[in-house]
């Protein structure tokens, strides 16, 4: 490390990820544990893409919004995680600038697509328990198809923006990123120049994937709980609060780490604080989203137990 930060910077033609090279005997506990959980990402979200496919019963708005969700994790984990490993294990830690830029323009295109897609779920759950005899038509496949297809693209737009703009700042030979991951933030504090304009571009695409998409869901799930208090048996509340209640659950773990890591102010949180926050939601959250549909959605198990069932040729239910 101490041979790579003294190296002429003239000759670097890529970035330094430091990570946590502070913390060397935790390295080798870090790679196990996240190569561990991206695993378990990748069959996870799997599982949920190709039960959502096989199983007609599940060829609905929810599980196709669902199974765009665990797509999306599959794509933003594989975008961040390989690279980290190979950090956490490779004591010099580089990353080719060519690296870096697409790590920057897929990462933050896939991290926008899915604010977007949770608020979108959201409206699903306020059509389905709100007007379920309007449902079907509401909901029909070429609005999810729009409705999805706003979300990736929403991603799209915005990564070009902000990711060319950080590109285009100086860097006056500083190239030791003190992170495992180049994003916009640890980027455009290397630039050797004023970077006020971009530090407010970054505010106000912050306001627009998070706030927005927050303030959208909190109204749905406004109007969802008022619908719900109406409902008089017990078991028909239960039922409509356990399908709304997993989305919930992503919602406050996703939007919750990203807001401290975006919104909080920088100089009111440590740097080794901002990475362990950043760890959570590029390697936990992904790996929990399939977890928590399942555990906690009886269709899904179901179809889980029937799909097995097919494939191994025995019956679980």
């Amino acid at each position: 490390m101490r041979m790579m930060r003294s190296t002429n910077e003239s000759n670097i033609t890529g970035f330094i990820l430091l990570g946590f090279s502070d913390y060397p005997q935790l390295q080798k506990v870090l790679f196990v544990t996240i190569l561990i959980l991206y695993l378990l990402t990748i069959f996870g979200n799997t599982t949920i893409i190709l039960v959502s496919h096989l199983e007609s019963k599940l060829h609905t708005p929810m599980y196709f919004f669902l199974s765009q969700l665990s797509f999306l994790d599959l794509c933003f984990t594989s975008s961040v995680i390989p690279q980290l490993l190979v950090n956490l294990w490779d004591p010099m830690k580089n990353i080719t600038y060519g690296g870096c830029v697409v790590q920057l323009y897929v990462s933050l295109a896939l991290g926008s697509t899915e604010c977007v897609l949770l608020a979108v779920m959201s409206y699903d759950r306020y059509i389905a328990i709100c007007r379920p005899l309007h449902y079907t038509v509401l909901m029909h496949p070429r609005l999810c198809m729009a409705l999805a297809s706003l979300s990736w693209l929403s991603g799209v737009v915005t990564t070009l923006v902000q990711s060319t703009l950080t590109l285009q700042l100086p860097l006056c030979g500083h190239y030791q990123v003190d992170h495992f991951i180049c994003e916009v933030p640890v980027l455009i504090k290397l630039a050797c120049v004023d970077t006020t304009f971009n530090e407010a571009e970054l505010f106000v695409a912050s306001i627009i994937f998070l706030i927005v998409p927050i303030f959208f869901i909190l109204i749905s799930y406004g109007y969802i709980a008022q619908a719900v208090l109406r409902i008089k048996s017990a078991s028909g509340r239960k039922k409509a609060f356990g399908t709304c209640s997993s989305h919930m659950i992503v919602v406050i773990i996703f939007y919750g780490t990203i807001i401290f890591m975006y919104l909080q102010p920088a100089n009111s949180r440590s740097k080794e604080q901002g990475k362990f926050v950043s760890l959570f939601y590029t390697v936990v959250t992904p790996m929990l989203n399939p977890v928590i549909y399942t555990l906690r959605n009886k269709e899904v198990k179901w179809a889980l137990k029937k799909v097995l069932g097919k494939i191994l040729g025995l019956n679980f239910i």
